[in-house]
């Protein structure tokens, strides 16, 4: 009986330095029913696993350069759930405890019949299907039990459609960027969305492409070796080997330098990077995640940002809301952070009075959730009892606030100039700086909204 070929047929690379049998067990495999790719070669063998990603690998053990055992290890190491069968004309008991041991998961050897073979492929096949179904269902009950405990706090309209499409991208590999102003939360974004991925037992590697000088930053992100340049004393591994696998989250990355954004499209491209000082790339399989909190469209007009790069990373695009555009949320995030800082302190959690929860809901935070936290941090040190008075709030949060750009109460007799300035600047705030998106929503050219700034002396 035979398997038909389907698109679902296991794929299985064979590796074997000779022709013969290369051509002998492809047409067999293709014949039962499996999807058959062939290397000649352990070297080929290895280069093809990265791209290829077989259910089955069906490797010879005696090759000159790269031995089996060699292509076993490389299998593994990109997929410790991938069945390898390893072959010899030379079977030993020596030779076969060693295969075990090194996680083979069979050990045939030559001449073998050709149902003894099949057999052990299907064996191989099912074994892999089921691993693959028990991975697939233990990350769903993860990613529904993270879902329920872990889901950032938040009820607003605009917060909620965020998380939303922040689930729905998840469970792909799909390059994201985030953005938003500073302190909205883009890396609680980002690590949200790395556990609720299929990537989730593995890695979660952040860096500030800001807070680092190109030479450092790009020896962080890439690696070096050594003595590639003074202070160099050993190899270094570079985060996005780190976070192969897993997740790597790049904040900031509107302030890298056009020499750096070259590298990190070619690590995006090509899916690998070249250490500094080496000569020799590195594969890497890392899912990437970027956030700025500048407007990366207006950067690439100034040329300060390469459109190539920015099309790369924008293939999901989450903007996070600022908070005074989500006051809603901002007794939950309160009570969120009074709790969790009880916690730390061992304590019961302190309770806002409703002039201090006033004051909270009353203010602009020019800093978002960033500084109300940090604004709860010090009322609960300043704080001796069990309530938090407005007296313990950072005088910022408390004080008069002066009159907004547009309000109900307007000048007397003001000029349609001082009125379109005024409005231009109240949507401006409300869209968080963001030019390109501001001139949408004033219905106008992006050009003509830099000529009316530049003209009222706000660009």
């Amino acid at each position: 009986m035979t398997y038909a070929l389907s698109e679902d047929a296991p794929r299985v690379l064979v590796v074997d330095d000779e022709t013969s049998i290369l051509d002998s067990l492809r047409i067999l495999l293709k014949t039962e029913g499996f999807a058959p790719f062939t290397a000649q070669g352990g070297r080929q063998g290895v280069e093809r696993l990265p791209e290829l990603r077989p259910d089955i690998v069906l490797t010879d053990v005696r090759m000159p350069d790269v031995t089996g055992v060699q292509v076993l290890s490389s299998a593994r190491q990109m997929d410790p759930d991938v069945p390898v069968i390893l072959m010899t004309a030379q079977a030993t008991l020596q030779s076969a405890v060693q295969a075990v041991n090194e996680g083979a998961f069979y050990y045939i050897q030559k001449p073998f019949r050709n149902d003894e073979l099949i057999a052990i492929l299907r064996r191989a096949a099912e074994h892999r299907k089921l691993r693959v179904e028990n991975q697939v269902l233990k990350q769903e009950i993860r990613r529904r039990e993270r879902n329920a405990s872990q889901r950032p706090v938040g009820r607003s309209k605009s917060w909620l459609e965020v998380l939303r499409l922040a689930e729905t991208v998840a469970p792909t590999d799909s390059t994201v960027l985030i953005t938003g102003e500073s302190g909205t939360g883009k890396e609680v974004i980002a690590r949200y969305i790395h556990e609720l991925s299929a990537r989730t037992d593995h890695s979660f590697m952040s860096i500030n492409c800001g807070a680092l000088p190109e030479s450092l930053l790009e020896s962080e992100l890439f690696g070096h070796v050594k003595g590639s340049f003074t202070g160099a004393v050993k190899d270094k591994q570079g985060l996005f080997a780190a976070a192969n696998q897993g997740t790597f989250f790049l904040d900031e990355i509107g302030e890298t330098t056009p020499s750096t954004q070259v590298k990190l499209l070619r690590a995006l491209q090509q899916r690998e990077v070249i250490p500094v000082g080496a000569t020799e790339s590195v594969t890497v399989d890392t899912r990437v995640l970027a956030a700025t909190n500048r407007d990366l469209e207006e950067e690439i007009k100034r040329g300060g940002f390469r459109a190539d790069l920015f099309y790369r990373l924008n293939v999901i695009a989450v903007h996070l809301p600022p908070l005074r555009q989500r006051a809603d949320d901002i007794p939950l995030l309160a009570e969120g952070f009074l709790a969790r800082s009880a916690s730390l302190r061992k304590e019961e959690p302190k309770l806002l009075t409703d002039s201090a929860l006033d004051a909270l809901m009353a203010y602009t935070w020019p800093g978002n959730v960033r500084e109300l936290e940090n604004a709860l941090e010090r009322a609960v040190i300043l704080c001796s009892g069990n309530n938090i008075s407005v007296e313990a709030l950072p005088e910022r949060v408390t004080a008069r606030r002066a009159e907004p750009l547009v309000s109900e109460k307007a000048p007397v007799n003001p000029t349609l100039e001082a009125i379109e300035r005024a409005y231009i600047q109240w949507v401006l705030q409300n869209e968080g700086g963001n030019k390109s998106r501001a001139a949408d929503m004033l219905g106008i050219d992006p050009s003509t909204l830099y000529r009316k700034l530049a003209r009222y002396g706000d660009a």
